[in-house]
């Protein structure tokens, strides 16, 4: 697990970060109050989720199925009001364990999952949240519809699977500026008639809120280095 830190440093970096997009998104005229912010807990462990819950944050995001089952369960029966996202990507075969587990699932991006996700639902009886990711820099190693396709995919989950789409999510390439990203990103939920926007992080949220942002993925500036095994 990732080195975190400790629980004082946890509630400064996150009195930090609302700061900041309370700042951001007065500057633009939108309450701050529009903006969930999602701490990304990844890879650190059930202490640093418990430190961002004293401090009064109730929404996390993580990136894999697995990694969440192992440390959400417990918390959620000690912290019911809990919001979870899964931010990452989901295979698949994944969609069962991802319905029971997660509030919102940020990374709807093809047909199959799609489908899945739908059939899931219906047996299930649980209906998380969905944002749709775009790859708005059309890159090949990356998850993500492309621009183009933004439109017909949002109505093939929302209106023929009839998925509960809430917006898009985007992660801008790491070697551009973000902004026109988040411009694109804004434009197309807009022709979708969606309303949320997940995008930026912890070095472009500022940016992403003041370009419409609704959810904020932050990470590191809350919890600290993350490291990989």
């Amino acid at each position: 697990m990732s080195e975190a830190a400790d629980a004082a440093g946890v509630a400064a970096n996150l009195a930090d970060i609302r700061r900041r997009i309370e700042r951001a998104a007065l500057e633009v005229g939108r309450p701050a109050g529009q903006v969930t912010l999602v701490a990304v807990s990844k890879t650190f462990g059930i202490g640093a989720v418990e430190a961002a819950l004293a401090a009064g944050q109730t929404v996390f995001g993580e990136n894999r199925v697995q990694e969440a089952q192992a440390k959400f369960p417990e918390l959620r029966r000690r912290h019911p009001d809990l919001e979870l996202h899964l931010i990452g990507p989901l295979q698949s075969n994944k969609t069962a364990d991802a319905v029971a587990l997660f509030d919102v699932i940020q990374s709807v991006d093809r047909e199959k999952l799609a489908r899945a996700l739908a059939k899931e639902m219906a047996r299930q009886g649980r209906r998380p949240r969905c944002f749709v990711q775009v790859n708005t820099g059309e890159e090949p190693q990356k998850a993500g519809i492309t621009p183009a396709e933004a439109a017909a995919f949002v109505r093939l989950c929302r209106d023929e699977l009839g998925l509960p789409v809430e917006g898009l999510m985007c992660i801008p390439p790491v070697d551009e500026a973000p902004a026109p990203h988040f411009g694109l990103l804004r434009r197309l939920a807009g022709d979708c008639g969606l309303t949320g926007l997940s995008m930026g992080m912890s070095a472009d949220f500022e940016a992403a809120v003041q370009l419409g942002a609704t959810h904020v993925r932050v990470g590191s500036a809350i919890f600290g280095r993350r490291s990989y095994p």
